[in-house]
């Protein structure tokens, strides 16, 4: 018996104000036009407050082998965002989240690679916390660390080593809200309208 080939993966497009408009292909997305779709950043924790930080594989897309915050992904259409984190994390990480919260529900950037390679994005933050290790997938992370969340947003900021722009930005609102594991929880009504509804 013939095993059918794996399903498309797609990503949802929207419009300025955040309402999905269609769906385009994962695979051809990304070029120097790329259109505004919805993402989602997760920033992974230990009970004991530590960050785990990743290194994106090197032959990734886009950003190869830059530092950046635990997870990043795209939701299918139709998927809710949460479940979408959760099977980023399982995918990437091998990791099988006890808690997985909203913080910072409506980012969004912009951003130019050095080939002309755009991200454009909406993109929820959210937060994770974990009592496992994580078994990194070659493909999708090279290097995954756990560090004090204070040093990483430190040296963030002042390193010369490469992070990743969307991370960069993240950072620079995550900070003002305090301790990670205290961070508020956002509403889910404060999502674009397409995670709220779906496409």
């Amino acid at each position: 018996m013939v095993e059918a080939p794996p399903l498309e993966e797609r990503v949802v497009l929207l419009d300025e104000s955040g309402y999905a408009i269609g769906t385009a292909p994962k695979a051809g997305v990304h070029t120097d036009h790329t259109p505004l779709h919805l993402a989602f950043s997760c920033y992974v924790f230990g009970q004991d407050g530590r960050f785990l930080a990743t290194q994106r594989a090197t032959d990734k897309k886009t950003w190869p082998g830059v530092w950046t915050n635990s997870a990043c992904g795209h939701p299918a259409p139709g998927e809710p965002l949460p479940d979408a984190v959760r099977r980023r994390l399982s995918d990437e990480l091998g990791l099988r989240t006890a808690e997985i919260d909203l913080v910072v529900p409506t980012f969004r950037y912009r951003a130019v690679m050095f080939d002309g390679t755009v991200e454009y994005e909406l993109c929820p933050v959210y937060r994770a916390i974990v009592d496992s290790s994580p078994t990194p997938n070659p493909a999708e992370v090279s290097t995954a660390c756990w560090l004090d969340w204070d040093d990483f947003a430190t040296q963030a900021a002042t390193t010369l080593a490469p992070i990743s722009p969307w991370c960069l930005e993240q950072l620079a609102i995550l900070t003002r809200l305090g301790s990670p594991l205290t961070w508020p929880v956002a509403a889910d009504a404060e999502l674009p309208p397409a995670a709220r509804m779906g496409p």
